[in-house]
């Protein structure tokens, strides 16, 4: 009988089920090691390779994979792309020592839900993962940053214009969706129903043309609707439901 059968029936919800991947056995048991202790999270498969790791995510369906991104065989990144075409609902967590803008925008393009610098404490660490589960992505903010002004400032870093603008309405809700606020925050601060956002976040995703609310904020940002100071790390992240409460 396994642990999340027993959480069951004693009336608990059974742990998110989680995959962590990394050539280094010392990083894996590191990882292991910090999520051991918490009650919410079940290691429950450990892999050396990129290749493996999409295996293991085929076999066990885990609800999130940690993932490093220099890996033998297939690095995160493609990995990142495969599991999330393979199985949309599973949350990915990049987990990495570059301190790479170009890593994170390709990280996004991806899929990922999150990118995270190894070093981060054990709380930073629970917290992200426990965040990328609920649908919002978390990003280095500095890195993010970083991201965020190349897009703004690069030479024909700025996205075509949008064959059909935003209404004022939808600019609003686009500026708090960036900050990451969920349907119902933005409905609170705009004294709008949560389905009325929910209506308006659709819209935005199509006339940006985008499939979510991280992308929709990135793009935003190149076009210069939402200001390049918004904290993206806050947004909810890819494949997060455009509906998101």
């Amino acid at each position: 009988m396994d642990g999340s059968w027993r959480a069951q029936e004693r009336g608990r919800p059974a742990p998110a089920r989680v995959v962590v991947a990394d050539d280094h056995d010392i990083a894996r048991a590191g990882l292991r090691g910090l999520l051991a202790g918490e009650r919410d999270l079940l290691v429950v498969g450990e892999a050396r390779t990129g290749r493996q790791a999409l295996d293991l995510c085929l076999s066990l369906q885990p609800d999130l994979v940690m993932l490093d991104i220099r890996m033998p065989d297939m690095d995160g990144l493609a990995a990142t792309g495969a599991i999330k075409r393979a199985q949309p609902a599973t949350r990915v967590v990049i987990i990495t020592m570059h301190e790479s803008a170009d890593y994170l925008f390709r990280a996004l393009r991806a899929g990922a839900d999150g990118y995270l610098l190894k070093g981060a404490s054990h709380d930073e660490v629970v917290t992200v993962v426990r965040r990328a589960l609920r649908g919002e992505a978390i990003l280095d903010s500095r890195l993010a940053a970083q991201l965020l002004q190349r897009l703004v400032v690069a030479p024909g870093g700025r996205a075509d214009p949008l064959a059909v603008p935003l209404t004022p309405r939808e600019h609003e809700v686009l500026q708090l969706l960036a900050q990451g606020l969920t349907n119902r925050q933005i409905g609170g601060a705009l004294t709008l129903g949560a389905g009325t956002v929910k209506t308006h976040v659709e819209h935005i995703l199509a006339k940006l043309g985008v499939e979510d609310r991280t992308q929709a904020a990135v793009r935003g940002i190149g076009l210069g609707l939402v200001g390049v100071e918004v904290e993206v790390g806050m947004t909810a992240g890819p494949g997060a439901s455009p509906g998101q409460a």
